[in-house]
């Protein structure tokens, strides 16, 4: 997790949206913490939204499906 953590603050350094949906659907997918994994979908989700990233509709539809939207 130290990896994608600083791979996540690259990304927001570099203010690449499109890598922080990527990293952020990844550290959803490693967490074991549902309300943790939950966070990192919304994080993923508002910025594919912002970049109008085509993963935003999926990423919308896990959170809808864990009641979260």
């Amino acid at each position: 997790m130290a990896d994608l953590a600083r791979r996540l603050l690259e990304a927001h350094a570099r203010d690449d949206r499109a890598a922080l949906v990527a990293l952020y659907e990844e550290a959803a997918n490693c967490s074991n913490d549902l309300d943790a994994a939950c966070f990192y979908l919304t994080h993923a989700w508002v910025f594919a939204l912002d970049v109008g990233h085509t993963a935003a509709d999926a990423l919308y539809d896990k959170l809808h499906g864990l009641g979260r939207a």
